[in-house]
């Protein structure tokens, strides 16, 4: 039961992280895109640039900052992941592209651009 309790929290989260995303001049392009190898929680456009968003949430911070939370395991799979995104959308390596964490902690939302760089 805590999966479940686990995976709709995180789900919760994930939503108000696009709302907010949105609010801020943003165009969510998918939600929890996944393929064989992982998912990224969120795709978005900003301006002219693709962004692969890792939502990572903390109740508090007493086990660390939900944004320590995205570490180089999570972010080479990420980088991997949007390898798929690109090929299936035929985009070419020309075009601007973005890692950012969205890190929510409580009711505060963190929202940093270019987190990490792609990881072959």
């Amino acid at each position: 039961m805590q999966r479940n309790n686990t995976r709709k929290l995180g789900g919760e989260e994930e939503r108000l992280a696009a709302s907010y995303l949105k609010k801020n001049g943003c165009r969510i392009v998918e939600m929890n895109y996944r393929v064989r190898y992982g998912e990224i929680d969120i795709i978005y456009t900003d301006g002219g640039t693709i962004c692969f968003g890792e939502v990572k949430y903390r109740k508090s911070e007493a086990h660390g900052l939900a944004c320590q939370a995205v570490n180089f395991k999570k972010q080479r799979k990420i980088s991997r992941v949007s390898d798929y995104f690109r090929a299936a959308n035929s985009l070419s390596e020309d075009h601007l592209y973005r890692f950012d964490v969205i890190a929510i902690s409580g009711k505060n939302i963190q929202w940093i651009k270019n987190a990490f760089n792609y990881i072959r």
